[in-house]
């Protein structure tokens, strides 16, 4: 196209000059003369051959800066002959003689096409859908495009009357909820259909197929906010419930845990209670061996071994001989024993007092020497 200006241009120029000079000469006027505007012989002969020329410059000007065609990259120009699509052109520039030569410019580039359509789900929803087709024609094919379609342009328009078929027809398979909850594996199947559906004979290849939006009436939206809100509110108690019972279970062990502490804890006062009383009852039994001997009783010792391995011990059994005693001294000999004997098997337990009608009653402990009743 640049070399068609400057060649008209020029054509142009020569044209004008042609003109002025065939007025000129015809009028008898040199015009070039260097004094002056003399006047010479007319010369009839001479402006004709110069208006001559300046035709033949129109001529030339209406014809040749107009058949010089640029085809740019990214494009691929169908060249058709008196209406017949015969040759195809790509990038360069061209010389065809343009009342005869009609240049059709097709862009060879990938293709953004945005398609709005209204359909309705399975459940009879009403949707406004938004799907981007991305495809890129075959230049090869560029004079079957040109004599099966008409052009470019009214492919893109049967590649949207397709995509918009097929799309409405996967979605008529899915309530709304449905494709909300599965948008992706919906846009998927939509790019799927449409590419199977736009075969080797649209001449294009489809990159993509992507369902880019969808609108649902407001009363609809609404609703489904309404729910959502709704299992919100519901998981939010499920977790504050699931929370207490949690909390629950850690105050239930923490008490757990202090009850076994305090029992332990009185466990071990018990059988502080009880080793003590122990130690005790052997004092009280040393002396009251001290005391039958000084009482004038024969007591016999005898060693007893108990545990076995590290734990191994031994202890002095003593035995008292009541033979030619009286019957008070041997009582006597026999309380203490008792006695004795009862706090070597006390288990800490202190007695427990009773009120009833501002009187206070002791329960002492039981005998443990003795069977219960």
């Amino acid at each position: 196209m640049a070399i068609g200006i400057i060649i008209g241009l020029v054509l142009a120029i020569v044209m004008v000059a042609c003109v002025i000079t065939a007025i000129c000469l015809t009028a008898g006027v040199r015009p070039l003369a260097s004094v002056g505007n003399r006047k010479v012989t007319k010369k009839p002969l001479a402006g004709g051959l110069t208006a001559g020329g300046a035709v033949a410059a129109f001529v030339l000007f209406l014809f040749i800066p107009f058949s010089f065609h640029t085809v740019q990259a990214g494009e691929v120009a169908v060249v058709k002959h008196l209406g017949d699509a015969q040759n195809v052109r790509t990038a360069g520039t061209y010389f065809d003689f343009w009342v005869t030569e009609k240049y059709e410019t097709y862009d060879a580039k990938v293709q953004n096409l945005n398609i709005n359509a209204n359909t309705y789900s399975k459940d009879g929803q009403s949707m406004q859908i938004l799907i981007n087709v991305q495809y890129q024609m075959d230049t090869s094919k560029a004079l079957l495009i040109a004599n099966n379609y008409g052009g470019l342009s009214a492919l893109s328009t049967k590649i949207q009357s397709v995509t918009e078929g097929r799309a409405k027809s996967v979605l008529a398979n899915y309530s709304a909820m449905e494709v909300i909850e599965t948008r992706a594996d919906v846009s998927v199947k939509v790019e799927n259909a449409v590419k199977e559906a736009i075969d080797s004979s649209y001449y294009v290849t489809i990159n993509t197929v992507v369902l880019t939006n969808i609108d649902f009436t407001d009363a609809f939206e609404k609703t489904v906010e309404d729910k959502m809100i709704a299992e919100q509110e519901k998981l939010k108690a499920q977790y504050e419930k699931e929370t207490a019972i949690i909390n629950a279970e850690k105050e239930l062990e923490v008490a757990k845990k202090q009850a076994e502490a305090k029992i332990e804890v009185a466990k071990a006062d018990a059988q502080a209670q009880v080793l003590v009383a122990r130690a005790e009852a052997n004092a009280i039994k040393a002396k009251s061996i001290e005391v039958a001997r000084a009482l004038g009783f024969t007591v016999k010792e005898t060693l007893v071994e108990s545990g076995e391995g590290d734990n191994a011990d031994t202890e002095i059994e003593y035995e008292i001989d009541f033979t030619g005693k009286s019957e008070a001294e041997i009582k006597l000999i026999t309380e203490y024993l008792k006695y004795i004997e009862y706090l070597a098997k006390w288990d800490g337990k202190l007695p427990e007092v009773m009120l009833n009608d501002g009187n206070a009653t002791i329960m002492i402990p039981t005998d443990p020497t003795k069977p219960n009743a």
